[in-house]
């Protein structure tokens, strides 16, 4: 039987000096709100991922990049100005995925870390505020420890074509990846499916794409994308509300319990907008740290 989430990896390393951008100082306010909220849930500091992991997913060209700022464009191809501070976060945000992921594993529960920016970042460059593919590095620390089957589930409102672009080249990974949006998109293969799905028939396309899963009792790990920005308020699209949220973070830890698969989640997107703050992110985000606890 899964076990109850009691561990969340986050370090205020991940809220990097000079951050102003949602990924990177979101994390404080959630690890703020479980705090308050569930006092039985620990935040553990994790280990920061090291250079030799990030080869293992990036190419050396681009990895070379990251720690040195040049050239420029390959260093900052994940949107932001260069700096060792923001490849210190990263470092750690990495780092938190690897090990939610390998204590989902170990323990057989649901576990978490407070990371942001992953799925974007392919082999050769980083994108769309991503820097460094955690997903994918979690995904092969977590075959390392013996795990057969990993799926990574990708509910971000933006397209996982990172992600999909890195474990095409390793067995025993998998992807599903229900978007709203097309950005980063990229063909189905033998490895990822991609849905794209609107805002009226969200849950519907969720709840198929769970259903359809192989033999999803042999799944090892599921690794949690748990996009908030989806959500209409957030960066999405019309008729994604916080209770439609509510309800799809329900439906996968839900899922995950039934068929007795230990789960590492991720925050992934959701931004503040329009009236729309920083607050409500967070609280969107503890829609999952609830269902997680919830279904252990």
């Amino acid at each position: 039987m899964l076990a109850t989430l009691t561990t969340v990896f986050h370090s205020p390393a991940f809220n990097h000096v000079g951050a102003t951008f949602d990924t990177h100082i979101k994390s404080a306010g959630v690890a703020s709100a479980i705090t308050e909220q569930l006092p039985a849930v620990s935040l553990a500091a994790p280990r920061s991922a090291d250079i030799d992991e990030l080869r293992r997913i990036h190419e050396a060209e681009y990895v070379d990049a990251l720690i040195t700022g040049t050239p420029a464009g390959l260093a900052e191809s994940n949107g932001f100005e260069w700096t060792p501070d923001l490849l210190t976060g990263v470092l750690a945000s990495t780092g938190g995925m690897r090990d939610a992921a390998l204590c989902a594993l170990s323990e057989h529960r649901a576990t978490g870390s407070l990371s942001s920016g992953l799925h974007h970042a392919g082999p050769q460059r980083g994108a769309g505020f991503c820097t460094v593919n955690g997903l994918a590095l979690a995904a092969l620390a977590a075959r390392d420890a013996g795990a057969s089957r990993v799926l990574i589930l990708d509910l971000d409102a933006h397209c996982g074509g990172g992600t999909a672009a890195i474990i095409a080249n390793h067995n025993g990974i998998e992807q599903v990846d229900v978007s709203v949006i097309g950005f980063d998109s990229y063909q189905t293969d033998r490895c990822s499916r991609l849905v794209m799905a609107a805002g009226d028939n969200y849950l519907q396309a969720i709840e198929r794409e769970l259903a359809d899963i192989a033999t999803p009792d042999s799944v090892d790990l599921v690794i949690y994308n748990a996009g908030m920005d989806p959500h209409e308020s957030a960066g999405g699209v019309a008729g994604i509300t916080t209770e439609v949220i509510r309800d799809r973070e329900q439906m996968v830890f839900a899922w995950a319990a039934h068929h007795d698969v230990p789960i590492a989640f991720a925050l992934a997107g959701g931004y503040a907008r329009h009236g729309f703050g920083i607050a409500d992110v967070v609280e969107l985000h503890m829609l999952t740290v609830h269902a997680a606890h919830s279904f252990g």
